[in-house]
């Protein structure tokens, strides 16, 4: 059995930890991350630390059902409480053989979490969790149980009390607090519990039923039924108010059979498969090839987005943002619905593809980086938005839903980002992993092991009901599927090589990127043979159409989204020519013969003849017009094409008059003219000042260089190996400073020494400080040992030479006092050099700045 000081059994958590090695107090650190903000001056403020709320709370979020049910259930034995008492409050009278192989592991893991502490024969649980997980009227117990008999009849009347142990056929006592051990002894032995049940009418046993497993709480009214009233003068039911009573809880544990839960769940549920087409032949090559079309349609719907948005996006909300209008219209655009168009969008940005140009009007475009990324090959390209997806704490599905304040969330906007959701993504695909290739999982089995995994995290601090980590496992699986990690339910073979990234990116942020880099190369390397190989050609029909029976090559395909309409996507695409697209193939500089070329040379079927004739129709009558800046002028060498022009009733909002027998001026601006005419069914050109025609090309806006958003970490980040080192050294050598026993030193005298200056100094920083008193020391005060400047000298200099170390009360030059241990290796010309226990490391202090010094009654070395 551990021992504290003195061979005795740790009295507090604190002893406790003072006990343990090294290696333990790392374990705790690495697992409670937020215990090292700032690191503890010692032990006494790490076990302090380690028993607030809020550090308990966290910890407790962190546990697996089953480890928290050992929690709870020692919240609700005696304390302490053997191992025996626990294994029997989680077994039962009956027991349970995998409930006591899983123990074990639970009870370590809480003290290795520091939330228990205490050897096997008097375990402890820290209080605030015992405050959080123990029954009370106002929270709960999740065991059910409700309070102890002393706790129920604490303010009985003495009478009350003995009229209860009448009726309960025990003898009377001579005080309330024996009597109220008669009480609870009846209630814990089986023997005679189970007597008094068997007198009990049934309907009493009935109330007892609905009572057991909880709530243990029932109304009353002022004339109880019959078997109320049997149950309330045995004891069974006692009065909480005056209109509820309550069922003991050594009663409740007698009705349970021990038990402390209902359902213990000592082994994590498995995830089951969805069906049995895993055993179908071919079933990975049926999953790898669907989930490839959809990496590809992932690709192609990011580069759609950035088309969209490739002359300026939509404008940020001033709250930060995409307004609702035009999420509508980028669904629009992409042809899907609005949701699934916000997680395009949130992929994009997370990536750093798209993000906001920071200029007065502030809109949205893609970024430099998109560029690079757009021209990497596919798998590559496919696996850059894979990682960015998978670390991203911001979330695309809360988009549309209103926070705390009842505000709209836009897509964009600041407040998405959900610190578990990486976490959440990670765990769901690792799941997947366990599952036979080929295999999907059911939906509901998945929740259910993320529930057992994380039960807490599935409640509101208010004790609520909080979905988001079941939603988050939902939006995991639709944005999975989404781009091209599973297909049909079921983890692709590039998705596994995905996952081969182990390191914490808490722990260790850079090395987990550049494991995670690997592992998108390797997952690019396992996607590239399932993409299909991009097409040079398309299939032309005589309705004005083309079909590309899969993707083609950049350059064929940025030409034909110019010269033609895409009319639908898939595993085809069609395309569909008209005469706006044909025309738009004119602006960009394209002639008749350029598009004929393109046709003949990139169709495996002839040009159809109406194909041929809507180019040559529409290209003879382009720049036939021309439209220039006057305000605008429009010129023809047909006059009868002006004539026709102004005697047309459509053209009289452009203002039009004649200057010259070829010549208009209009007074709209060229733009407003050049649509004006179009749509009125003339093909003009615009054209420039020197009389050129004017090729209209697609301005390509981007904004100023800009990172990927920083996923937001959930808590503080997990410490690495040379923090946790440095740490437990810290310490370890606060907590000897604090804790060493001095010899008593007498007061010095009060003459005008420097040393009683910086004594005098020491104690109004001490006061300032709200120092409270250290163990040992010698004036009893918690002041810095005080000692006269011969003193001071003549204890370092014998210490010095018999290699001891002393305690000393050091005030720096910014006037902070603190205690530290040293050994003098050598004192000369007003300085003492040894090495400092405390900080553990050689330095040198001023004997000026020293307020005292005494020996230790026990060479810390």
């Amino acid at each position: 059995m551990p021992e504290g000081t003195g061979g005795t059994p740790p009295r507090t958590l604190a002893e406790a930890l003072r006990i343990q090695g090294d290696d333990s107090l790392a374990a705790l650190l690495r697992a409670r991350p937020d215990l090292l903000t700032p690191v503890p001056n010692d032990l006494s403020q790490l076990a302090t630390r380690a028993g607030t709320r809020a550090s308990v709370v966290r910890a407790l979020e962190r546990l697996d059902r089953f480890t928290l049910q050992t929690a709870e259930a020692l919240a609700v034995a005696p304390e302490p409480a053997p191992y025996a008492t626990l294994s029997a409050l989680l077994t039962g009278d009956e027991g349970d053989a995998r409930i006591e192989a899983a123990l074990p592991l639970a009870v370590r893991t809480l003290r290795d979490q520091a939330l228990i502490w205490g050897a096997d024969d008097r375990l402890r649980l820290v209080r605030t969790a015992r405050e959080l997980l123990a029954p009370s009227p106002t929270h709960p117990s999740p065991t059910g149980l409700g309070p102890t008999v002393a706790e129920a009849t604490a303010g009985m009347s003495p009478g009350r009390l003995q009229e209860i142990l009448t009726a309960a056929w025990l003898p009377s006592t001579h005080d309330p607090v024996s009597a109220v051990a008669s009480l609870t002894a009846l209630f814990t032995d089986r023997t005679r519990m189970a007597a008094l049940l068997d007198t009990a009418p049934m309907e009493a046993l009935s109330v007892l039923d609905r009572l057991v497993w909880g709530p243990p709480y029932g109304e009353v009214t002022s004339s109880p039924t019959p078997p109320v009233r049997w149950l309330r003068d045995r004891g069974l039911l006692l009065p909480a108010t005056t209109r509820t009573v309550v069922l003991p809880r050594e009663a409740a544990l007698h009705l349970r059979a021990g038990r402390a839960h209902r359902t213990p769940e000592p082994v994590a549920p498995d995830v089951a498969p969805r069906s049995t087409e895993a055993s179908a032949p071919g079933r990975p090559q049926i999953v790898d090839s669907t989930a490839a079309g959809q990496a590809y349609t992932a690709l192609a719907t990011i580069e759609e987005l950035a088309k969209d948005w490739n002359e300026g996006g939509p404008n940020v909300l001033r709250a930060g943002g995409l307004s609702v209008r035009d999420l509508k219209r980028t669904a629009a655009a992409l042809d899907v619905t609005e949701p699934v168009a916000a997680f395009w969008v949130e992929l994009a940005y997370a990536a750093g593809l798209l993000a906001a140009d920071g200029e007065a009007d502030e809109r949205y475009a893609p970024t430099p980086a998109y560029d690079d990324w757009h021209e990497l090959p596919s798998p590559e390209r496919w696996a850059r938005l894979a990682t960015a997806w998978l670390t991203a704490t911001r979330t695309a599905g809360l988009v549309g839903s209103q926070d705390t304040k009842g505000r709209t969330l836009a897509a964009l906007g600041p407040d998405l980002d959900r610190g578990p959701a990486p976490e959440v993504r990670r765990r769901i695909l690792d799941l997947l992993a366990t599952l036979p290739e080929g295999t999907a999982p059911d939906p509901e089995s998945l929740l259910a092991r993320l529930r057992w995994e994380r039960p807490l995290r599935g409640a509101s601090a208010a004790g609520r009901p909080d979905d988001l980590r079941a939603r988050l496992a939902a939006w995991t699986l639709n944005e999975a599927e989404m781009l091209g990690l599973t297909g049909r339910g079921a983890l692709s073979s590039h998705a596994r090589a995905l996952l081969t990234s182990v390191s914490d990116p808490s722990e260790d942020p850079a090395r987990a990127r550049a494991e995670l880099a690997a592992a998108g190369t390797r997952a690019a390397l396992a996607l590239a043979p399932l993409l299909p190989e991009p097409l040079d050609h398309v299939l032309l029909q005589a309705d004005l159409t083309a079909v590309a029976p899969g993707p083609l090559l950049r350059p064929l395909a940025e030409l034909l989204a110019i010269a033609a309409d895409v009319e639908s996507k898939g595993g085809a695409t069609v395309y569909r020519f008209t005469p706006a697209s044909v025309r738009r193939a004119l602006d960009a500089g394209q002639s008749a013969t350029d598009l004929h070329d393109l046709l003949k040379t990139h169709s495996r079927t002839p040009v159809p003849q109406p194909l041929a004739y809507l180019i040559d129709d529409v290209a003879r009558k382009h720049g036939h017009l021309r439209v220039g800046s006057a305000s605008a002028y429009v010129r023809c060498d047909d006059e009868a094409v002006l004539d026709e022009i102004l005697a047309d009733k459509r053209s009289h909002g452009l203002r039009l008059r004649r200057l010259a027998p070829t010549v208009l001026a209009a007074h709209a601006d060229p733009a407003a003219v050049l649509d004006g005419l179009r749509a009125i069914g003339f093909a003009p050109a615009a054209e420039s000042v020197e009389g050129d025609v004017l090729i209209t090309r697609a301005h390509a806006y981007r904004t100023p260089p800009r990172t990927a958003p920083v996923p937001v970490p959930d808590g503080p980040r997990a410490p690495g190996a040379t923090l946790l080192g440095a740490a437990v050294k810290a310490i370890r050598a606060g907590d000897m400073a604090a804790t060493v026993v001095r010899k008593p030193v007498p007061e010095p005298s009060t003459s005008g020494s420097t040393t009683a200056a910086a004594a005098a100094a020491a104690r109004a920083a001490g006061r300032a400080a709200g120092k409270t008193p250290a163990p040992g020391s010698p004036s009893g005060n918690g002041d810095l040992p005080r000692t006269t400047s011969a003193e001071t000298l003549a204890t370092v200099q014998a210490a010095a030479m018999t290699g001891s170390a002393v305690w000393i009360g050091y005030v720096n030059a910014d006037g902070a006092a603190s205690q530290r241990v040293i050994a003098p290796v050598r004192v000369e010309g007003g300085y003492v050099t040894g090495y400092d226990h405390t900080a553990d490391e050689v330095r040198t202090y001023p004997l000026h700045r020293i307020t005292g010094v005494a020996e230790l009654a026990d060479d810390p070395a």
